[in-house]
């Protein structure tokens, strides 16, 4: 590639803002707080009976082998 063109394709990209896997910051800020929002309201539904039971079933073997 010549040095013009090298010149203007790193000029170019220094004008963009700075994306980081196509995104940009604003977009991935959104993102993470949707993202963290829903965690959280996941987080704070019980655990299904059927879980519950699992696990129990889980610790009751693990007792077992200890």
């Amino acid at each position: 590639m010549p040095d013009e063109t090298r010149r203007a394709v790193v000029s170019n990209a220094a004008s963009r803002p700075a994306l980081r896997g196509g995104l940009s910051e604003h977009t991935r800020n959104r993102l993470a707080v949707q993202l963290r929002t829903m965690y959280d309201m996941v987080a704070l539904e019980p655990v299904p009976d059927r879980f519950a039971e699992l696990i129990a079933k889980l610790d009751d073997g693990d007792r077992g082998k200890a």
